[in-house]
């Protein structure tokens, strides 16, 4: 299992929990649910069923089937009822019973809900059981559990959230890696664990775009398609708002422009994405100069399918012609660098709030994000909670940051009408003389190199 530290260790903490708990464990496929319910259970008693989508009465017959080889357990009349409250082991220990992508069975049977619920608050003296309901349909957990089952739905134990990994847990898994490499990775495929156990560690970025990603019969080739067509109908509709926003067309009327779409039809669609958290709107830091800052954009949030639908979804018909090689050189190494700055800035992001953890900043972050100007933007701003600003400029591509680049920075400010308590220049190469001169003379400046972060 990659990363999931914290979710297995929550888990751990509830199952340590006197009596019965159930727990509702979610995320995409790609997040390694179904292995960190794997990790979860070894060492304990368990017992898994995975619900297939079928009528409620062939779900009852499999789950009875199971029920009985594997618990000994049989239920006729009030079935879930009897069933659930046979579930247990024999010497009082706490059994885990996992339900793969449950929400199969309540979308045909909510009665299913309130038996478990049932044998969860059984009485004390009752044989536990740690009942953790896994799903892969973000939609359904966040937005038609809540409607299908009322009040209901929040009288779980925990509900816990699977989204990317952090850019750590990516360094951690390729420590041969230069830090620059792991954040070309981190730009790629972003936190994903079932996509970085797939990664070539002994291959460049370009090695592994090549042989996984443009080569026919590499396991990313098909994933985008895959990925839309999980929980999303009308594909065609999708890729052209995706490719759009990809392009830069990232306001409602430049996507309506764009598209031909009317403005009506994009926003239900949008609001689609959005759930399946796929795209999400862009909110600019909150100052002064509310005024210039830039608003109602939306950008691809899904870190792979930015990736596809900037580079590749604009060319497929040279994907299917050209060799990975030339389409790499062609399509993507020109463009990649500038592309990358946006991930850089949430590398720095992660620093900083790690660094914060620890004690190690002159503030402690309330709030922190980006402003985006009309004129320019403040690549990060971190506030506290009486106002006092960590303003940071994050230079990935240029071969030095230089005293210009912060003048730009400066101007950001004025049209943000914002100011700065503290400094914080990150470089993923190196500084000018005269900002290293600068540093030294400003206690509230400091440089951070990518290299020793």
């Amino acid at each position: 299992m990659i990363g999931r530290n914290t979710e297995l260790q929550q888990l751990g903490q509830l199952y340590q929990q006197e009596g019965s708990q159930a727990v509702v464990l979610y995320g995409r496929k790609e997040q390694g649910i179904r292995r960190l319910a794997q990790a979860f259970c070894s060492g304990k008693p368990s017992f898994y069923y995975f619900a297939p989508e079928t009528s409620a009465q062939a779900q009852r017959k499999r789950l009875g089937r199971d029920f009985a080889l594997d618990l000994s357990v049989t239920a006729q009349d009030g079935f879930y009822d009897a069933l659930f409250q046979g579930m247990g082991r024999e010497d009082g220990g706490k059994l885990v019973w996992v339900v793969d992508e449950f929400q199969n069975i309540v979308k045909k049977d909510p009665s299913f809900w309130g038996s478990l619920l049932k044998r969860r608050d059984k009485s004390p003296s009752a044989v536990p059981v740690f009942i953790l309901l896994c799903s892969s349909s973000i939609p359904w957990i966040e937005q038609e559990m809540p409607k299908a089952l009322g009040t209901a739905a929040k009288k779980t134990d925990r509900t816990i959230k699977c989204g990317d990994l952090r850019f750590l847990d990516l360094v951690r898994h390729f420590p041969d890696y230069t830090l620059r490499q792991s954040v070309e990775v981190f730009g790629v495929i972003g936190g994903v664990p079932e996509f970085m156990r797939h990664w070539d560690k002994s291959q460049d970025i370009r090695q592994n775009v090549c042989i996984h990603i443009l080569a026919g019969d590499g396991f990313l080739h098909g994933k985008p398609w895959e990925i839309l067509r999980s929980h999303l109908r009308e594909l065609s509709v999708y890729q052209a708002i995706l490719g759009a926003i990809a392009s830069g067309k990232r306001k409602l009327n430049e996507l309506y422009q764009e598209t031909g779409f009317s403005r009506a039809k994009i926003s239900v669609y949008l609001k689609n994405l959005m759930e399946f958290d796929v795209v999400e709107k862009v909110y600019s830091f909150e100052t002064g100069g509310w005024q210039n800052a830039q608003k109602g954009l939306y950008q691809i949030k899904d870190t792979f399918l930015n990736f596809w639908f900037k580079f590749i979804y604009p060319h497929l018909s040279d994907l299917y012609q050209l060799p990975p090689e030339e389409f790499y050189d062609r399509h993507i190494s020109p463009e990649l660098e500038g592309y990358l700055k946006r991930y850089f800035i949430k590398v720095c992001m992660e620093y900083l709030q790690l660094q914060d953890m620890i004690g190690k900043l002159p503030l402690h972050i309330y709030k922190m994000g980006s402003w985006i100007g009309k004129k320019g933007d403040i690549d990060i701003i971190a506030q506290n909670s009486v106002r006092e600003n960590l303003i940071c400029l994050c230079n990935w591509s240029e071969p030095e940051m230089t005293f210009q680049m912060c003048q730009q920075m400066f101007d950001s400010m004025e049209q943000a009408k914002i100011g700065a308590n503290y400094y914080y220049l990150f470089t993923a190469k190196s500084f000018e003389d005269a900002l290293v001169k600068m540093a030294a003379k400003d206690s509230r400046i400091l440089l951070v190199d990518m290299g020793e972060m």
